[in-house]
């Protein structure tokens, strides 16, 4: 069922307040994607990976302990694992495509380093 013309215009109007009031938010509300959600939890679990990786490696001759990395690594694999279909094949190819054209891995894996000096540059003013 369509909008009727007030109904469009009132949305227009919300629209614009939102951009005008805050654009950082209403910028990053648009970039961001179920791609991009899905991708921030694969890193996530592959950083977890490699800290349950260490630590079932480390604390081989303590079995319990091994077996608490051996649990971290096996949670984070169903996470990425979950996350992977969420995208889709779509969703893995804009990555690798990225990837292929150059951008370097900085862009793939994020600049979490630059929002970091921003925010701590924002704190100290």
């Amino acid at each position: 069922m369509p909008l009727s013309e007030d109904e469009e215009r009132i949305l227009k109007d919300i629209e614009r307040e939102f951009y005008e009031n805050d654009p950082a938010f209403a910028r990053e509300v648009g970039e961001t994607t179920l791609y991009r959600h899905a991708w921030r939890n694969i890193k996530l679990s592959l950083v977890g990976f490699v800290v349950g990786l260490a630590a079932l490696v480390v604390a081989l001759p303590v079995w319990y302990l091994a077996f608490g990395g051996f649990l971290i690594m096996l949670a984070c694999a169903l996470v990425i694992e979950r996350n992977a279909r969420k995208m889709g094949r779509a969703g893995l190819e804009s990555v690798t495509n990225t990837i292929k054209a150059g951008n370097g891995l900085r862009e793939v894996l994020g600049s979490s380093s630059e929002k970091m000096r921003e925010r701590f540059k924002r704190n100290e003013e």
